[in-house]
């Protein structure tokens, strides 16, 4: 091992994406020395490729509880953390850096140039003006302990960093490509944390159905779709969904998909869709048979163009086993009630979801019940500290992946200096 500087660091944070950062800059505003140390070239690859470059910085939920219900048994670990650096305060924390933001469907708020670089500037001046020292283009290769206390890292080039404090933000390992391998899981096994086998968690689904690929690029805003295994109902959401090259994607369906893996793992899972959720099955009944007499000349391909967009009134046509140049006026009761039944429950199977180089977020990490969440401290080791991605905590998408990352960093970077 290389000496290294002598230099020993109040703080060293390993890891630069959101949480990093975050705790990075925190640390620095209260005065601490701090060395960011990232793999990458640069920092916060993934952040500015998360909502498709649009970056969902935050869910618009103030009511921490309620915003805290969304985390799957873990609310009850989070509160403390929550109640120091909320929605709030992350919120007040880009604006009064001259980062405005909108709120969308669902309480999703995003920046208003609806960029993610415009979220990536602030971090990166928030570290700027703390006198942070990032030292990119560094792999870590293991952490160093002595006894109970962390001393610092080891770089893969053989340099070590001596720091008084050590905070991990290397996240799970989806999107590898940016950087999210996986390699803080190792180092935290190695000093004898339990971690959870990380696995995809929101990701997008694979369908069977030949059609849905037909569909590609086809968006619905609200719809329902129901998961079901054995003819047995599983879950319910109500929202977007994209039809892609492989099956389908958007906010319902990757919320559905931690779920689904876990159905698939005991047979066959469909996907059912409902087109029209607004109307029951009496109420499109009766608009179908509206339809069909204002419409009683056309052909029945040409009728459902009011109802669905064009690209999926085709498919429903082919799906719905009534010939496509039958006129309106002669479709029978029978044909038309089949139809309402399609609309309401349009039944694709589940090939399976797509692997971690596809997730938002992987599920798995560090137990919970071995870090203080009042400070994100390693119940293990006194000055070891662990953020984001790094922790086994599940939630959905609409901004509570990057919320917990700024939470946890926030008091990481409060509490890595006051040892």
């Amino acid at each position: 091992m290389q000496k290294g500087s002598l230099k020993i660091w109040d703080v060293a944070v390993i890891g630069g994406g959101p949480s990093g950062m975050m705790a990075a800059g925190r640390a620095a505003e209260l005065g601490a020395s701090v060395i960011l140390v990232e793999k990458n070239e640069t920092l916060g690859k993934k952040l500015l490729i998360t909502g498709g470059g649009r970056c969902n910085v935050t869910n618009a939920e103030l009511d921490v509880r309620i915003f805290l219900s969304k985390f799957k048994g873990s609310d009850k670990f989070l509160f403390s953390s929550f109640s120091k650096w909320g929605v709030k305060e992350t919120l007040d924390f880009f604006h009064a850096r001259k980062m405005e933001t909108k709120i969308e469907a669902e309480k999703r708020a995003f920046p208003k140039s609806e960029k993610a670089q415009s979220v990536w500037d602030v971090l990166v001046e928030y570290l700027k003006v703390g006198k942070v020292t990032v030292q990119s283009n560094s792999p870590v290769a293991e952490i160093l302990v002595d006894k109970s206390t962390i001393t610092g890292v080891l770089l893969a080039n053989g340099e070590g960093i001596r720091a008084r404090s050590v905070i991990i933000a290397t996240g799970g390992k989806s999107r590898p490509e940016t950087g999210s391998t996986g390699d803080g899981f190792t180092w935290l096994r190695k000093l004898g944390h339990k971690v959870t086998e990380p696995d995809s968690a929101l990701v997008p689904i694979a369908i069977k159905d030949v059609w849905v690929k037909r569909l590609q690029g086809v968006s619905l805003q609200n719809i329902k779709l129901t998961s079901s295994q054995n003819g047995v109902k599983q879950e319910v959401r109500r929202g977007k969904i994209l039809f892609t090259h492989f099956g389908v994607s958007g906010p319902t369906v990757i919320n559905m998909s931690k779920d689904v893996g876990e159905l698939l793992k005991y047979g066959e899972v469909v996907l059912s869709l409902d087109v029209l959720p607004e109307l029951d099955y009496g109420m499109l009944n009766t608009k179908l048979q509206e339809i069909f007499k204002e419409e009683h000349t056309k052909k029945f391909k040409n009728s459902l163009k009011s109802l669905v967009p064009s690209a999926l009134s085709s498919i429903i046509v082919e799906l719905s086993d009534i010939s496509a140049d039958t006129k309106c006026n002669s479709i029978t009761r029978e044909e038309r009630l089949k139809l309402v039944k399609l609309l309401k429950d349009i039944p694709m199977k589940v090939k399976g979801l797509l692997g971690a180089d596809k997730a938002i977020v992987t599920s798995g990490g560090v137990s919970l019940d071995e870090v203080d969440f009042k400070t994100m401290r390693s119940r293990l080791f006194p000055n070891l500290f662990l953020v984001g991605d790094i922790l086994d905590i599940d939630r959905p998408s609409g901004g509570y992946s990057l919320q917990l990352c700024w939470t946890t960093g926030f008091v990481a970077g409060t509490e890595a200096n006051y040892r």
